[in-house]
């Protein structure tokens, strides 16, 4: 795993610890790997609670209570289903803090409206959830990469306020 990644995630265990938070994640692009990276690291199971991977609408919704109607009226890749996500995991693993990603890491997939590259992410604690709208380049490894170098980021900016 790159250490760019290790390194973030770590910094984010050491906020959480900090505070004595919890996290849990929801991914859908990126497939686990914020959990992967938190994992990765010696003593963690102080701060991460569990991860989501829901891959699929209907996963979203049975896993996390993603409202269906969200995908019928602004697709899985939008900011509405990255905040729901995040506040959906939070809620169901009784955490102090989650994200929520989804997004079109490629090849394939993407449209004139949402394009390849395209992720949505949030990051909810107790307080508040914050999103961002990222378009990121590269190929499907690099898309995901950054995606959860960024849940990362906006984690440990929640966690150190």
């Amino acid at each position: 795993m790159e250490k760019e990644l290790i390194d973030a995630a770590d910094d984010l265990l050491t906020a959480c610890r900090v505070r004595g938070w919890t996290v849990a994640t929801a991914e859908s692009c990126t497939g686990g790997m914020v959990a992967a990276a938190l994992t990765a690291i010696a003593g963690s199971s102080d701060v991460m609670d569990r991860g989501f991977v829901t891959y699929t609408n209907e996963a979203k919704n049975e896993m996390i209570g993603v409202p269906m109607d969200l995908f019928e009226t602004v697709g899985a890749v939008s900011e509405d289903v990255a905040k729901a996500m995040a506040e959906g995991a939070m809620k169901t693993a009784n955490v102090d803090l989650a994200c929520g990603i989804t997004g079109v890491a490629g090849p394939g997939g993407g449209s004139k409206e949402k394009p390849v590259g395209l992720v949505h992410i949030a990051a909810a604690s107790k307080a508040k959830t914050i999103h961002e709208r990222c378009q990121f380049d590269g190929d499907r490894h690099a898309v995901r990469l950054s995606s959860a170098l960024k849940a990362l980021e906006m984690l440990r900016r929640l966690a150190e306020k």
